[in-house]
């Protein structure tokens, strides 16, 4: 048997009473379920192998194999699955033992029908969302695998034309500029094209030009002969000379005063420079990447940063695009995220609600990758269930994915509160009562039945 999402949703019901079994068919079609039934366990095992079930309802008592050991063989075969029992003789051990087995809940007979519905409806969500996170974490697993560089994640078609460019010149001499905005991920890229160079057993040295003073700058790239200045007691390697032979990154490269950028011109030009404080030249063979989050052309227009040197950088010149223009790719990352804070928080979420994905996909991540990991660390920690909700999301996000809102002017009785809500849904829904019945969680015909009690004006819609 396999299991798959489908609009409609088949239920396997095997029971051995046929007007329960008769009453149970008929319950859930008009719901709009499609039914196939069974009257003992041997049958009900027999259809589940052709069929493809998104959920079954046994009776724990049937002649042949009964619903222990269905329930048993579903749990070993399909885990996924969810099965629901049913019981004339139910008892807190037999619940108990069931739900042991892999029941996802228990129902003593006379079944109450509506409750049995909201079950149903919820263990059918729950299925589909498992399916959902195990489709991803299986595409993610293939993407790690076929992508140039494990740490890029994404399937967007901007995410893709930069991997085919990083692959393209990886494996050349050619200084890359990476531009992008704050926490669009530049350092990766960075890693992907010294991973996939022959350099990549070289040494590899970062320097994040933001963090550092110009006099600093200068004495951490260039480094410094003895006696260069008070406290100079012995000479020192810079970075450009620890990356001889290998690959140096220079993080925000628009931060750089003027004094540092002409060595690093000369650097680029003559592959040579001098230390601080000295005279003899010394000579390196490094492969420069850099990285911005600034507009260098503008910057060069000002003034403020030099035209030759932007040159010199921008040999080949690779753009990292926003998150929200890739939010297709928001699916797969929420899913490494969640995976990597399952592990360091020892948590095991399965996953995200449909409310919560709508927001992360709603929300425009001024922030980008950065920021959405924040969340997802973030959610992990306070989510209290299986699954994170929009209301475990930050405020900012979940405030992205709400939708119309219903305001009800205390005191009001159920029914009026009721009947206040089928009629604002059916407007959100323009008519339409199948999508109004959809959006409130109940069947077509449940909808109906509510607003003929509830005296309701049945206008005309689908």
């Amino acid at each position: 048997m396999a299991i798959r999402r489908k609009m409609v949703a088949t239920l396997l019901i095997a029971d051995d009473e046929k007007n329960i079994l008769s009453g149970l068919r008929l319950a859930f079609e008009d719901e709009g379920y499609t039914v196939i039934t069974a009257s003992d366990g041997n049958e009900a095992w027999a259809k589940l192998q052709k069929s493809i079930v998104d959920l079954v309802i046994t009776d724990l008592r049937m002649p042949g194999m009964d619903g222990y050991e269905l329930l048993r063989r579903i749990s070993a075969s399909y885990p996924t699955l969810p099965v629901i029992v049913l019981t004339g003789h139910g008892t807190i051990e037999t619940a108990v033992e069931t739900m042991r087995d892999g029941a996802v809940d228990f129902f003593t007979k006379p079944v109450d029908i509506d409750k049995l519905l909201l079950v149903v409806r919820k263990s059918i969500t729950a299925s589909d969302l498992r399916e959902q996170n195990r489709k991803l974490s299986e595409e993610l697993a293939r993407l790690r695998k076929e992508n140039v560089s494990a740490k890029i994640i994404g399937r967007s078609e901007k995410v893709m034309q930069m991997m085919r460019l990083i692959e393209q010149v990886a494996d050349t001499r050619a200084t890359v500029l990476i531009t992008g905005e704050s926490g669009t991920g530049k350092e990766l890229v960075a890693d992907a094209l010294v991973a996939l160079s022959s350099r990549s057993d070289k040494p590899f040295v970062k320097v994040h030009a933001a963090a550092l003073s110009p006099s600093l700058l200068e004495d951490e790239l260039f480094g410094h002969e003895k006696g260069a200045f008070t406290g100079a007691v012995s000479a020192k390697k810079g970075r450009f000379e620890l990356a001889d032979g290998g690959t140096i990154f220079l993080d925000e490269i628009g931060e750089i005063d003027a004094a540092t950028q002409v060595k690093l011109l000369r650097v680029l030009q003559e592959r040579e420079f001098e230390r601080v404080g000295g005279e003899k030249p010394v000579s390196v063979d490094v492969r420069v990447i850099c990285a911005t989050n600034r507009n260098l052309e503008e910057e060069v227009r000002k003034g403020a940063f030099r035209e030759d040197l932007y040159y010199r950088l921008n040999v080949v010149h690779i753009e990292v695009p926003p998150l929200r223009e890739r939010k297709e790719d928001i699916d797969l990352l929420v899913t490494s995220f969640l995976e990597t804070f399952n592990k360091e928080d020892k948590r095991k979420i399965e996953g995200f609600t449909p409310a919560a994905r709508k927001a992360l996909l709603s929300y425009s991540w001024p922030g980008n990758i950065r920021e959405l990991k924040n969340a997802i660390e973030s959610a992990v920690v306070l989510s209290r269930g299986k699954y994170i909700d929009r209301d475990d999301l930050p405020q900012q996000v979940r405030d992205s994915g709400s939708g119309a809102r219903i305001a009800f002017d205390l005191p009001i009785t159920l029914d009026e509160a009721e009947k206040r809500l089928i009629l604002e849904t059916i407007s959100y829904a323009k008519g339409n009562k199948t999508r109004a019945a959809e959006l409130l969680g109940i069947g077509r015909k449940t909808i109906t039945r509510k607003m003929h009690d509830l005296e309701i004006g049945d206008e005309e819609g689908d």
